[in-house]
């Protein structure tokens, strides 16, 4: 068999379950249940890299900052350093947890966390309409004590009554940083975990002649999908909750889709056939990823993931 590079991108679910409260023992449980679907790729010796999601984490930070600072007088950390702990936290778990299941299988490899800046543009336009809810919901009077004294942006929740929460952007990613360092320790053989929770957002100031953090999200997918293209990887996978991308997802014409070209794809979203808020970031994060010398992608479930039976197949061309 072949050698490849894959780059596998945990989905949410792979740390905490949606009918979760996210304890320790449930994060840890979930995560070894997820990261034992790998193992079969590493046994066919393909240099993997993996990514994850971060929101649910990133919130609690948020909240246990908005606690100490309310309590207790401590200052609140910007969104960046949250994305970073975040970061170290969750790939110390990933981390733990992957090489305890490689030492039960006998497989003797490095594994090697980066905390991972990603560089996005000042001028996204995604910061002149910040949609990405994060941190703890206020009422109505506090929030606007809060765009006052803070300069946030806070939005009302279409599902709640006085519930207002804090919204950020989410720019483009178009880079990350230590490209080569994650391709030689790769090539190496070691495990990289990277990326995760799309990166901490930087940009370069030019003028400065420094690099800058911003307070926005990136998306863990289009991030990964970056990271997958800059270094040259085979095949990209996204491990959702979800064994295949649908079109009319959950409605009477419902539609399993087996395979998803680049035209195809493009024409379904403008039709507004995926779910904007989760199936169509990924499926972009897919096409960026064909579309910049990538073989295959497919979204799948974690339990699907070496089962070519299941999953999305996206390319560029069905014949490919």
């Amino acid at each position: 068999m072949q050698k490849k590079k894959i780059v596998i991108a945990l989905g949410g679910n792979a740390l905490l379950r949606g009918d979760q409260i996210g304890t320790i023992e449930e994060q840890e449980q979930n995560t070894a249940d997820t990261l034992k679907n790998i193992i079969p790729f590493i046994k066919e010796g393909h240099d993997i890299i993996l990514s994850h999601g971060n929101g649910p984490q990133v919130g609690n930070i948020l909240m246990r900052n908005d606690a100490g600072a309310e309590m207790y007088d401590i200052p609140q950390m910007p969104l960046d350093i949250c994305v970073a702990d975040s970061q170290g936290g969750i790939g110390y778990m990933l981390e733990r947890s992957l090489r305890n299941i490689l030492r039960e299988e006998g497989i003797k490899k490095d594994v090697v966390t980066l905390v991972t800046q990603t560089l996005v543009k000042k001028n996204d336009p995604a910061f002149l309409n910040p949609t990405k809810r994060v941190g703890k919901i206020y009422p109505k009077t506090e929030a606007n004590k809060l765009e006052k004294e803070k300069g946030w942006k806070l939005k009302k929740s279409p599902k709640a009554d006085d519930a207002w929460r804090r919204v950020v952007a989410s720019p483009e990613p178009y880079d990350i940083f230590n490209i080569k360092t994650i391709e030689s320790i790769t090539k190496s053989g070691a495990i990289v975990i990277a990326s995760g929770g799309g990166g901490i957002p930087v940009y370069i100031d030019e003028e400065n002649n420094s690099i800058r953090p911003l307070e926005a999200v990136i998306d863990k997918d289009k991030a990964t999908a970056v990271l997958a293209s800059k270094i040259n990887a085979d095949e990209y996978y996204i491990l959702t909750d979800v064994p295949y991308v649908y079109i009319n997802y959950r409605q009477h014409n419902e539609q399993k889709l087996d395979f998803l070209n680049k035209a195809d794809a493009e024409k379904y979203m403008k039709e507004g056939k995926f779910g904007e808020g989760n199936m169509a970031p990924k499926i972009k994060a897919c096409l960026n990823f064909v579309e910049n010398g990538g073989k295959k992608s497919v979204i799948t479930e974690a339990t699907k993931l070496t089962d070519k039976s299941f999953g999305t197949k996206i390319t560029l061309k069905y014949e490919d």
